[in-house]
């Protein structure tokens, strides 16, 4: 070695940096692969994405491999460094020429390829792959001799090699699919992400309140019936004797001509197409709900308090729609709920639910507590208002417009700009 030639150690010099920036690029390009990705790309049998999630599966393995490879070309580099520097200019030379080394290092096997792994991970990690795992059988015995002791090391200060949690949580799949970007449409994302909300809301956030329930009652007589037939634009109604909760089934109204024909209502054959109904808690979660529908083959069910006093009525129809939004075949949706103004502002019923406001006005009013408008106000002011009150609620500013003996009838809602808060 102190014998070759200039030129050589120079060549073999610039083929170490070359090999040290292949083990710097690796390390950051194998640990920086998103690994939900990788499993995807191994199942389409793609071959760099397999071999590079055989090497991850012995993470320390891999890390030994690597960082034996780099020390061992930086180590025997220093070293020709050091020779070049001395039979160039003797020992001021080694001084020299290790500063001179060390700035190519940083730059030219370490930060720049790093970079670019760290950029751009699938191109450099997968043909990394091949040379990687040809070395790791190489020097398989040593890479298992040094893992043999830092994996003792580790033991002794808590650390398990062989666990390794890949686990999302909600909140962390949640902010993937916010960033997916146009990878997924943004109305698909709202459907993924809506999909997620359900488990954090209940059954009686969206259920139909139990004094807005459409229901035929037998009490009546078979004129009366036999108008709210014809007039229903639901396919179910539930059947009663006088109040709610003397519930006595569903009834489906596709049968309509096996208890109603030539004008002429036939009670008793009405009576024998009814299914028993379908009770569920109030504090049932929406996507438990949804499995229950699917489980059960229901589409209508009563919600209970824990009294067994019947609270609404919720469908499935209702879930779906927290999913892809309103169906536009809904005709029991009140287009005047919430009707915007020229100023800005907003008229908004008592009667609007709070879950409605939010996704048709883009607002984050909390949903924790009252269903409905005039339940949040009257909750906040912790009074009975009279008209003209102005309250805040966050960062929207609310003017009650009309009330009704125990209810506020109309509101003016505005979300406060920034600049005014």
């Amino acid at each position: 070695m102190n014998d070759a030639p200039l030129g050589w150690l120079f060549a073999t010099l610039f083929i170490l940096i070359a090999c040290s920036a292949f083990f710097s690029s690796s390390e950051t390009g194998m640990l920086s692969l998103n690994r939900y990705r990788l499993k995807h790309l191994s199942k389409k049998k793609h071959a760099g994405a397999r071999r590079a999630s055989a090497l991850l599966k012995t993470p320390d393995r891999l890390i030994s491999l690597i960082l034996i490879g780099n020390n061992l070309v930086n180590f025997t580099a220093s070293a020709i460094v050091t020779l070049i520097g001395f039979r160039l200019a003797g020992d001021a030379g080694i001084a020299a020429a290790t500063f001179v080394f060390t700035m190519v290092v940083l730059v030219f096997a370490e930060i720049t390829p790093k970079t670019i792994a760290a950029l751009h991970p699938e191109k450099i990690a997968f043909p990394a792959s091949a040379p990687l795992k040809f070395l790791l059988r190489v020097l398989h015995p040593i890479v298992w001799l040094v893992n043999l002791f830092t994996n003792m090391l580790l033991r002794v200060i808590g650390v398990d090699v062989h666990k390794n949690e890949e686990q999302l949580s909600s909140d962390e799949l949640r902010t993937i699919v916010g960033e997916a970007g146009p990878h997924i449409p943004e109305r698909h994302q709202a459907m993924l992400l809506n999909i997620l909300d359900l488990e954090e809301v209940r059954v009686d956030s969206i259920m139909i309140e139990d004094h807005d329930i459409l229901c035929l009652d037998l009490h009546d007589d078979d004129d009366t019936l036999i108008k709210q037939i014809q007039e229903c634009e639901f396919a179910r109604v539930p059947v009663i004797e006088g109040e709610l909760d003397k519930m006595r089934g569903q009834l489906s109204l596709r049968r309509v001509s096996r208890f109603l024909y030539d004008g002429k209502l036939d009670r008793q054959a009405l009576l024998s197409q009814l299914r028993e109904p379908y009770f569920i808690p109030e504090s049932t979660p929406l996507n438990t709900q949804m499995f229950n529908f699917q489980k059960n083959k229901r589409r209508l069910a009563f919600v209970v308090d824990e009294y067994g006093e019947i609270r609404g009525l919720v469908t499935l129809e209702d879930i779906l729609e927290e999913i892809v939004g309103e169906f536009t075949s809904n005709l029991a949706l009140d287009p005047d709920e919430i009707i915007p103004q020229t100023d800005g502002t907003c008229l908004i019923a008592g009667t609007a639910h709070i879950r409605d406001i939010n996704k048709q006005l883009s607002w984050e009013l909390p949903v924790d507590g009252p269903r409905t408008l005039s339940g949040l106000l009257v909750d906040r002011l912790e009074t009975f208002p009279d008209a003209n009150v102005a309250l805040k609620i966050d960062n929207y500013v609310f003017e009650v417009m009309d009330t009704d003996k125990n209810k506020i009838r109309m509101a003016r809602g505005q979300a406060v700009r920034a600049s005014d808060r």
